[in-house]
């Protein structure tokens, strides 16, 4: 069985340019993946718009040329395909990393459903978008509660809650609502967030001052049933018709491979994992985190445009260990 010099676990955009670092080192490696290229991105809402602009979204010297300055979900995809060929990334795409273990030569075993892989080194770049926060009511399970969302057609003619006041629930409220569904928002914050993109916030804002779309603030689901909502609001508890909830209450990494591997964690209220700033080599030797699970709980701390670096950070750490 060959050795090889890195596996990397995710292949979002991190994981790939953390391949693409590698590579360039001349390091042995493959990107393992459960699902797709940019599974999350994927995952996406269809017509979603990124934030960010198309440079600051650009790995391996790959130029991101889009339609408008911010681009969409689409061209995301392109774009990330796109890369993934020009550099012949040595993808393992929908296998997924069953257990890692320590052989007596200090190297990692990888078994996947399809064999089992030795490295020397481990880079876990996973993200967080398969464990939503869940609302954690009675009727949360029924078929009608989705945490994901795709496009609006489904909602055509119904009765929508949307739950959250961030940047998803904001925008799965405009685009149902334009679409022909009956919106209401059940928002636990006083207000809209901050943080909502400044071209969409005063639309949403509007919205609910002209009466087009419910929002009630500073309220919280109690029960759902499969024809209504229950929730409590300031001015008292309420029961509303609904056929759909959609709770975009955000997600969060699941820790559990970390663990396995030996990392460790800091006792604050983030779950914060334990890791060298300036390599990201975690508490567990040979372990590196890349992207957002380096901010535990706070998965807005790290984004594609600023965690590109640590590609760079971990493979250069690596080399240093070879030399």
């Amino acid at each position: 069985m060959k050795t090889l010099d890195v596996i990397i676990v995710g292949a979002g955009p991190i994981g790939m340019a953390c391949g693409i670092e590698a590579q360039k080192a001349g390091l042995s490696y493959a990107i393992f993946d459960k699902g797709c290229l940019v599974n999350s991105i994927y995952n996406y809402p269809k017509g979603m718009t990124f934030f960010s602009t198309s440079e600051k979204l650009e790995i391996g010297g790959v130029p991101f040329i889009s339609h408008q300055s911010k681009p969409n979900r689409f061209e995301a995809l392109e774009y990330y395909r796109r890369v993934a060929t020009t550099w012949n990334l040595n993808l393992k795409l929908y296998e997924k990393i069953e257990a890692v273990v320590k052989n007596k030569d200090n190297l990692f075993e990888v078994n996947t459903p399809k064999g089992t892989y030795r490295a020397r080194h481990i880079i876990v770049a996973t993200g967080f978008y398969d464990y939503p926060y869940l609302i954690g009511v009675a009727g949360e399970n029924l078929p009608k509660v989705k945490h994901y969302y795709d496009e609006p057609h489904p909602y055509f003619g119904q009765k929508i809650v949307v739950v959250g006041a961030a940047n998803s629930a904001v925008d799965v409220a405009l685009e149902t609502f334009r679409k022909g569904a009956e919106v209401t928002m059940i928002i636990r914050e006083d207000k809209i967030r901050d943080s909502v993109k400044y071209w969409v916030k005063p639309d949403i804002e509007n919205r609910i001052a002209a009466g087009e779309i419910k929002a009630y603030f500073n309220s919280n689901i109690t029960n759902i049933t499969e024809h209504t909502v229950e929730f409590t609001t300031p001015q008292g508890n309420l029961e509303i018709e609904n056929d759909f909830v959609l709770a975009m209450t955000g997600y969060k990494p699941d820790f559990t491979f970390l663990k396995s591997l030996g990392v460790t964690f800091m006792s604050d209220e983030y779950h914060t994992p334990v890791y060298n700033e300036h390599t990201n080599e975690t508490s567990a030797p040979n372990v590196y985190i890349a992207g957002v699970v380096c901010g535990g709980l706070i998965t807005n701390k790290w984004f594609i445009e600023n965690s590109r670096v640590h590609a760079g950070l971990i493979i250069n750490n690596i080399v240093s260990k070879k030399s």
